[in-house]
């Protein structure tokens, strides 16, 4: 029997800027609470997917200019277009996430020597579940719940997707003048229909 279509716009779940910095200040209540805060806000800021932001090397930030430079090969490939363009994403372009500040405090206090931005206990590279589950551990500690196109879900529904889906949500809500083609831009989608259907239900009519 064939499966009754389900809604792309369900099955988002997205958080409000609050409930983003309470996950930020409940990540310190952990050993890793710097580097918890740092994958949260940059995953927050940047809308990366989780196995780009393990990716990532500390070389790829220019926090002089305030920029993240990604290569193709750390981008997760488009479904039928090959790999995506390098790409470069400024930090904090509105000022309120002190997204730089927050990697200068990191790195300052790093003491390892991996390239990589964000290492593990055991590693000097995190993983993508290791992203996720540091995501997973700020949700439950703050106890926040995200917000669904029906609803609201349950903590434990928050992902380090739902953080991307969070990026759409305050941008057209919490600033003035973006548009979906912003947002597309920012997530780096390969088409804005990809935007405009999971995302045209976060305008406001």
């Amino acid at each position: 029997m064939p499966q009754p279509h389900q809604d792309t716009k369900s099955n988002i779940r997205f958080l409000k800027p609050d409930q983003v910095e309470a996950m930020r200040d409940a990540a310190h209540e952990g050993r890793q609470g710097a580097r918890d805060d740092v994958l949260i806000t940059v995953l927050y800021d940047t809308g990366l997917r989780r196995a780009e932001l393990a990716g990532v090397d500390r070389d790829m930030l220019d926090l002089v200019d305030g920029v993240i430079r990604l290569p193709s090969h750390v981008q997760k490939d488009y479904p039928n277009a090959g790999s995506p363009d390098p790409a470069t994403l400024r930090l904090d372009p509105e000022g309120d996430l002190k997204t730089v500040r927050t990697l200068r405090v990191f790195l300052d206090r790093r003491d390892r020597d991996s390239p990589a931005l964000l290492p593990s206990r055991k590693s000097d590279r995190i993983t993508g579940k290791g992203i996720n589950d540091a995501v997973k551990r700020a949700a439950r500690r703050a106890d926040v719940r995200p917000f669904t196109h029906v609803g609201r879900g349950e903590t434990d529904d928050v992902t380090a997707h739902t953080l991307r889906h969070s990026v759409a949500y305050r941008m057209l809500h919490a600033y003035d003048g973006y548009t979906l083609y912003d947002v597309r831009n920012r997530l780096r989608h390969s088409r804005l229909a990809t935007t405009e259907q999971r995302y045209d239900h976060f305008e406001t009519v």
